[in-house]
């Protein structure tokens, strides 16, 4: 028995300087950095059943915030189930509610046909709305870097890409357990020029 705990303890020892060895090479190697704690991912769906002709620019739109936001995704919404953001045609001019929405709460986008008729982009129209169930404002006058400058960038202005401080904006009113709470705002917001 003493013997088979001689092993036992010399194995330990063993695996102790095994441990230890690589650990005393690290140190002298420039450590590498933490790894970045995964924020949590608000998830809001959206109905677009109602935007006949739309669909293209709002795929377009939804990917643009997919692609530049990483705390908040857009899906598209399963037949028969609630979706945060309503999105409809209409023959007037583009409107949005301005959020941030919440899980469980209620958005809608008008895509209007009035902006397409003078020449503006439509999946610029469609991710510019979106931004404001996403929390954000129009910034008009503005360039057209500025995806929240909506009409205001002319209708030469094909940009429907958030700028680093739009996709800075929308992280921060999702980030955490900010995102948990109620709408901040909810006027519905006319983006006729």
């Amino acid at each position: 028995m003493r013997h088979s705990k001689w092993f036992a303890a010399a194995g330990t020892a063993a695996a102790i300087t095994m441990i230890m060895a690589p650990a005393t090479h690290a140190a002298s190697a420039p450590s590498p950095a933490a790894p970045a704690r995964a924020a949590a991912v608000t998830t809001l769906y959206y109905d677009a059943t109602r935007a006949t002709g739309w669909e293209a620019a709002i795929t377009a739109g939804v990917a643009a915030w997919n692609t530049n936001v990483g705390n908040v995704k857009l899906a598209k919404a399963q037949p028969g189930t609630r979706a945060e953001i309503q999105i409809i045609a209409t023959n007037g001019w583009p409107q949005a509610t301005l959020g941030p929405v919440r899980p469980g709460g209620q958005a809608r986008v008008e895509l209007g046909s009035l902006a397409v008729t003078e020449g503006h982009d439509k999946t610029r129209i469609a991710a510019h709305e979106i931004g404001h169930n996403l929390g954000l404002p129009d910034t008009k006058p503005g360039p057209c870097s500025q995806l929240m400058s909506g009409s205001s960038a002319g209708i030469s202005c094909k940009n429907s890409v958030p700028n680093a401080t739009e996709r800075s904006r929308v992280e921060s009113a999702y980030a955490g357990r900010a995102a948990t709470r109620t709408p901040a705002d909810g006027r519905v917001l006319v983006d006729a020029h």
